[in-house]
């Protein structure tokens, strides 16, 4: 079960990221433009408690979090949760099976975020939405062939405005901020059953502005010294989006009405409006950015998985073969770029977006299980990063009772 994956001799994936370039890729991959609209829902269900709300979803998410974090210190491999299952499981459907999940994750994920983007293009500029989708998926497959390091340097540069302008949000909420020593009974919750089922059910719906961490797994190949940099990328990446998500969540409550919150779909928008008296729509052009950013790193995440699954010898020999310049996995970056172009011409919006939710769920569970069942039969490597075996059972345990809240959700609105 265990040793290297069995590449045929050729040109390998070149280690191209370092530390900070891959805490910029994951929290490329994690901010995104979600959270951009997401404020407003997290609002409309928790009120003034919203910045708690992100605090709770972080602490759910964390158990995964620190699931990934070890298993790719394990196991530093492209593909990573089909070779996490294969080596617990040591069954190789169940892998592949694992595997092809992932690359549908990624593809469905991309093909909602180049609609979402072709959505908003529209807006500026007569084009057929057909025509917009193949030209942008043609273009971020060719940055993701380019290069890693190059994709990484692009992808870090759109993550740094993501971030700023978030920051913006923070350091124009200054006045708001202000105002805390006086609010802080009504920001932090009491004790209430019936505020902590608000709270509960906001953590759910911003559980999803915190999934994105997973992908950095699946470039472990391509980082510098990966039994270490993963899982303290990993780590950096939830702790820096839970501080972030906190304070853009405390200023907006305490800027804006929680009514006015709830029923915009630029939330951020309306409190830059409400804080400076400017106009917010550069903090929209900063989301339509950030779904580009987003759809680039799915793409070189679901590459590199099917690069991964044909170097193991689970698919044809074909999409394992590197580029011998570029030293990226070329072949499987057209297939899964073309597979994005096919999903976002034949499926609705909506359906993609419960679709890569519910696939996440799925993933998510199963790789907790992975981890929690590896623990028991083999011991880490030399050097691996660990942490106590309960951690991985009570994220699975997480993932499958979101997955099934969404599932009686989906139930109830048919």
């Amino acid at each position: 079960m265990g040793g290297e994956p069995s590449l045929k001799p050729g040109p390998s994936l070149k280690r191209g990221l370092n530390l900070p370039l891959l805490v910029l890729y994951g929290l490329g991959t994690t901010i995104g433009a979600g959270i951009y609209a997401l404020v407003g829902k997290v609002v409309g269900n928790a009120g003034l408690h919203a910045p708690f709300a992100f605090l709770l979803s972080a602490a759910l998410v964390a158990f995964s979090a620190f699931s990934f974090a070890e298993l790719s210190s394990r196991l530093p491999r492209s593909a990573g949760e089909a070779v996490y299952v294969h080596e617990s499981f040591g069954l190789r459907w169940l892998a592949l099976a694992v595997g092809l999940l992932v690359i549908l994750a990624g593809i469905v994920s991309c093909a909602t975020l180049a609609r979402g983007f072709v959505g908003y293009f529209q807006e500026l500029a007569a084009l057929p939405a057909w025509l917009g989708i193949l030209l942008i998926v043609a273009a971020l497959a060719a940055v993701a062939a380019w290069g890693i390091t190059e994709s990484a340097l692009l992808a870090a540069a759109v993550t740094l405005l993501e971030a700023g302008g978030l920051i913006f949000v923070v350091w124009s909420g200054h006045d708001a901020l202000a105002t805390l020593p006086q609010r802080w009974t009504e920001i932090v919750p009491s004790l209430e059953g019936g505020v902590w089922l608000g709270l509960l059910s906001a953590g759910v719906v911003a559980f999803y502005a915190f999934i994105g961490f997973e992908d950095m797994v699946n470039v472990a190949e391509e980082v510098k010294d990966a039994e270490r940099s993963m899982p303290a990328a990993i780590l950096l990446t939830l702790a820096l989006t839970s501080v972030l998500y906190f304070l853009v969540g405390l200023v907006a409550v305490l800027a804006v009405p929680v009514d006015d919150l709830a029923v915009s779909d630029a939330p951020l928008a309306l409190f830059i409006q409400r804080t400076t008296g400017g106009s917010g729509a550069w903090i929209s052009l900063i989301a339509i950015v950030a779904v580009l950013n987003g759809a680039l790193i799915q793409i070189i995440m679901a590459a590199r998985v099917l690069y991964g699954l044909s170097a193991q010898g689970w698919l044809p020999p074909f999409f394992a073969q590197v580029h011998a310049r570029r030293r990226t996995p070329v072949k499987a970056t057209l297939a899964v770029a073309a597979a994005v172009a096919g999903f976002a011409l034949l499926l609705p919006l909506e359906t993609l977006a419960r679709g890569t939710s519910l696939v996440t769920l799925v993933i998510f569970a199963t790789v907790n299980l992975a981890l929690w069942r590896l623990k028991a039969r083999a011991p880490a490597p030399a050097g691996a990063v660990t942490f106590p075996r309960w951690i991985s059972l009570c994220g699975c345990l997480v993932c499958a009772a979101v997955f099934a809240l969404e599932v009686a959700r989906l139930i109830a609105g048919l």
